[in-house]
């Protein structure tokens, strides 16, 4: 796998942690400026559809006023053709918003002969002409802007159309209901119209500027448009018409919207001819028309876009520049980390003479030059030192094998012992510790009819208890052989050891001398764990101690003998604590009780089986623990002086 250096990955964080920073950045400028744009638009929308509703309603209002005062007047008036033509020209004269007024008579209403009048005043080539509307073509009474207003009995605006007459223009009616008082009723007696030339209108509309592309559409109350940017939608297409010839589903919600008197604020996704919009919309009250105001998105969001594009441009012209200056920065703090690096490498391999890089910086990288430097000065001073410790461990371990070698070398192992002896049988077994333990055994023939035999222990373990060890096996040979007690064997031997014990080292003894044609059986015990006697065909028992203290330690010290009998069979098991305090890996003991039941298990046994059988229950109760002392055992078995008893 391809390496990467501190400087790549410190460099490689920083800049992407600023990359994130930077789009975190401009990605909120974008949203918190796109977000102010639209508010500023929608409150300017507001503003802009609520000041032309004004001007529009200010017009409308005008020529609504005019239609209800001479609805009015005519109520109570002597009216006569003179009178109603003055009327009309005085209004259009006084009015110049309203293009032309009729007052439209019920049939036979004004005059019982006359099935229509209907004088109609409106403007032409800059004058006030006048015509009398109703023929049998023109059957005014049933003409919408006639019977809207007789039915609903109240003024109406009619829906704009194309006059095709006089006006040859877009226009609008008013429609004011007119009654007179006949007989002292209230009689419906036609109905007075003011028309107005939407044309103004179109103009004020189209001459507002939204943007480059924006612009200002009316609808009528139905959703016809009245006025539009495009010219084959006015008085052809209505709102819905047209979102369902584009396809364009969120235009016919707008259209219903408005036509529910509401005012909102739309994202539009697709309008026809602009694409990505907002609408702005709101109705105009009186006439039920409804005025919305389209904003061209990307010409709306042009300085938010061109703002994030100049912070976007920044933000990576200065990523740029600080992406070299960390890579510069990262490589220049890093560089005696490489040369460390380099010289940490081959002092690896073993080259503890390599130079350490001269660091003069007061910071961690000086400190771990430093640091640097005393760890290879150390180091070369613990591998000589451990070299050296290693040579006198293993001199002393090589000196520790002789010394084992020389130890067990005085030991007598070679079994059976005295092959052409059939009164007894002899086996012993020892296994230290460690390399060089202080336990011994020793047997011998002190005369002819005299076999000595003994287990010893020695304090404390290594070169010291071998040493004594050692002396004390080879005192004990040469004071046993005079022809002593064992009591006295054991007295003389303590008087020689310790006469010069300046280590207060001791050792524990037990010493017996059996007369190889009788089975009596001599015996001292120096402080040594109580044999133990199997006599054949009985259960073993303790041989009892005689509480005597262990040998070496102080001088002058008497120990006494005491005598049993053995007969043909009996054995005699010596051994060191090592055997009752084997540990197993929980620190539970061997103990006294577990050696008994062993040994009770063994009838007629030579001694050898006899030491193997609990050699073997000691490691199977150990189950491979770590041993802890020395285990030294020795059995003694008595076979009579003929031999007779011998298996």
């Amino acid at each position: 796998m391809k390496r990467t250096g501190i400087a790549v990955r410190l460099a490689a964080l920083i800049l992407a942690c600023s990359l994130v920073i930077l789009s975190l950045i401009v990605g909120y400028n974008y949203v918190v400026s796109r977000n102010i744009i639209i508010s500023q638009d929608e409150h300017t929308g507001a503003g802009l559809a609520q000041a032309t509703s004004a001007r529009i309603s200010k017009v409308l209002f005008a020529v609504q006023k005019v239609a209800d005062s001479i609805a009015y007047t005519l109520e109570d008036a002597e009216i006569n053709e003179k009178l109603i033509d003055e009327l009309g020209r005085r209004v259009l004269a006084g009015n110049p918003e309203i293009f032309g007024t009729a007052v439209a008579f019920e049939p036979y209403a004004f005059d019982p002969a006359k099935l229509y009048f209907s004088p109609y005043h409106y403007r032409s080539q800059n004058r006030i002409a006048s015509t009398n509307l109703g023929s049998k073509d023109y059957r005014y009474f049933h003409m919408d802007w006639y019977q809207l207003a007789k039915e609903l009995d109240k003024a109406v605006w009619t829906e704009p159309y194309f006059d095709e007459g006089g006006g040859r223009a877009l226009m609008c009616t008013y429609s004011v209901p007119f009654y007179r008082n006949v007989d002292g009723k209230r009689i419906f007696s036609g109905v007075v119209t003011a028309d107005i030339d939407l044309s103004w209108l179109q103009k004020m509309i189209t001459d507002i500027e939204v943007y480059e592309t924006g612009y200002v559409f009316l609808l009528s109350r139905y959703g016809t448009f009245i006025s539009s940017p495009n010219p084959d939608l006015v008085m052809n297409e209505t709102i819905f018409t047209l979102a369902e010839e584009k396809n364009v589903p969120e235009l016919r919600d707008v259209g219903r919207s408005m036509l529910a008197g509401e005012s909102g604020y739309r994202e539009m996704e697709d309008l026809p001819g602009i694409g990505e919009a907002f609408i702005y919309y709101m109705p105009l009250p009186a006439e039920k028309w409804s005025l919305a105001i389209v904003f061209p998105k990307d010409e709306m969001l042009a300085g938010v876009t061109q703002l994030s594009h100049t912070v976007a441009i920044i933000g990576v012209v200065g990523f740029l520049a600080l992406a070299a200056l960390i890579i510069s920065i990262s490589g220049s703090i890093t560089q005696p980390l490489r040369k460390l690096t380099v010289v940490a490498n081959r002092i690896a391999s073993g080259d503890l003479d390599q130079k350490v890089p001269e660091i003069r910086t007061r910071d961690e990288v000086g400190d771990l030059a430093s640091s640097f430097k005393t760890m290879k000065i150390s180091l070369k001073d613990y591998i000589a030192n451990l070299t050296a410790a290693t040579a006198a461990r293993e001199r002393i371990e090589s000196e520790l094998r002789i010394a084992r070698e020389i130890q067990m070398g005085i030991l007598p192992k070679l079994f059976p012992a005295f092959p052409d002896r059939t009164e007894f049988d002899v086996y012993a077994s020892i296994e230290p510790a460690k390399e060089v333990g202080g336990d011994l055994y020793d047997f011998f023939f002190v005369d002819d009819r005299h076999f000595c035999f003994l287990v010893g222990d020695v304090s404390g373990k290594g070169v010291p208890a071998a040493f004594f060890m050692a002396v004390t096996k080879t005192l004990l040979k040469v004071v046993a052989e005079r022809g002593l007690d064992p009591g006295q064997v054991l007295s003389k031997v303590n008087a020689d050891l310790a006469a010069e014990n300046e280590s207060c080292m001791f050792v524990t003894l037990f010493l017996a001398i059996v007369d190889i044609e009788t089975g009596e059986t001599r015996y001292a015990n120096a402080g040594h764990n109580p044999p133990v006697l199997l006599r054949r065909g009985q259960q073993p028992e303790w041989v009892p101690p005689l509480n005597e203290p262990v040998a070496g330690v102080m001088e002058g010290m008497e120990y006494s003998t005491k005598t049993m009998s053995m007969s043909p069979g009996d054995t005699l098991f010596i051994y060191t604590d090592g055997v009752t305090e084997a540990m197993d890996a929980d620190k539970n003991m061997y103990s006294d009780p577990r050696l008994l039941d062993v040994l009770a298990t063994l009838d007629c046994v030579t001694a050898e089986d006899l030491v193997a059988t609990v050699d073997a229950s000691i490691k199977a109760f150990t189950g491979g623990a770590e041993q802890s002392d020395d285990i030294t055992m020795l059995a003694m078995q008595f076979h009579g002086p003929d031999g007779e008893n011998k298996e």
